[in-house]
């Protein structure tokens, strides 16, 4: 992304989610559209080249995962953060395919968001020839995923593990994308991995217990904080 304006285009049917995001995301650095369905995202995103789309899984008409599935072969350069409440693995599973590897649950805090979006402008500038520690192997990891390059990003997430092996977030992420080629086994021993690490990273205690239940509905969770869950699909409003 360069030093112009960045546009995000918000895309949710509810009125108080659309204002919340605009207002927390008011700077002179964002230019913020706002749309309230799938339907004039796309039309939109047809006339506008956004770099940024913050989108609501559950909508009337043509829901998230539609609008998802039709960027990501017409806009793939476009980052997505998807906006969710309750889900369940396979919307998280897919939206990973798709490239989308950003969630924020609601209800969520203006520094929340504000966070997030940051992270996803910063995470462009990133370098693989100049990463030389492990959140920015991890952050290009998330990267790769956006660009659907799974097998890069989990070489990317080892390299994040050969300079700290003693974290939790590589190895549950390391799990969730063998869990996304459904190699759920190979991605249960990374998460307990994870937990023997650290027993309390709760990422990983979810996703092992959501894994080795008998639906295994529930959340992908790649790292810590609300604001970067994945696979909470907006069931309910």
């Amino acid at each position: 992304m360069s030093d112009k304006k960045i546009s995000v285009l918000v895309v949710d049917d509810e009125k108080n989610i659309r204002l919340t995001l605009t207002q927390a995301l008011d700077s002179p650095k964002l230019r913020i559209d706002t749309v309230v369905n799938g339907e004039e995202a796309l039309q939109k995103i047809a006339m506008n080249d956004y770099q940024i789309l913050l989108l609501d899984l559950k909508m009337p008409g043509m829901d998230g995962m539609e609008v998802l599935k039709r960027i990501s072969e017409s806009r793939p350069d476009i980052r997505v953060i998807i906006i969710t409440a309750h889900g369940s693995i396979d919307s998280a599973v897919e939206a990973m395919k798709l490239g989308a590897v950003d969630f924020i649950q609601k209800p969520f805090a203006p520094n929340e968001i504000r966070s997030l979006v940051t992270s996803v402008i910063a995470r462009e500038t990133l370098s693989e020839e100049k990463a030389n520690d492990y959140t920015s192997f991890l952050e290009l990891a998330k990267r790769a995923i956006s660009d659907r390059h799974f097998d890069t990003a989990k070489t990317l997430v080892g390299k994040a593990i050969s300079i700290d092996n003693s974290r939790p977030e590589a190895m549950n992420l390391l799990g969730a994308l063998h869990e996304i080629e459904k190699n759920i086994l190979e991605a249960q021993k990374y998460y307990r991995v994870a937990i023997a690490i650290d027993s309390t990273y709760k990422p990983a205690l979810d996703n092992l217990h959501r894994s080795t239940s008998w639906t295994r509905e529930g959340q992908i969770i790649i790292d810590t904080g609300k604001n970067q869950e994945m696979g909470q699909n907006a069931e309910e409003k």
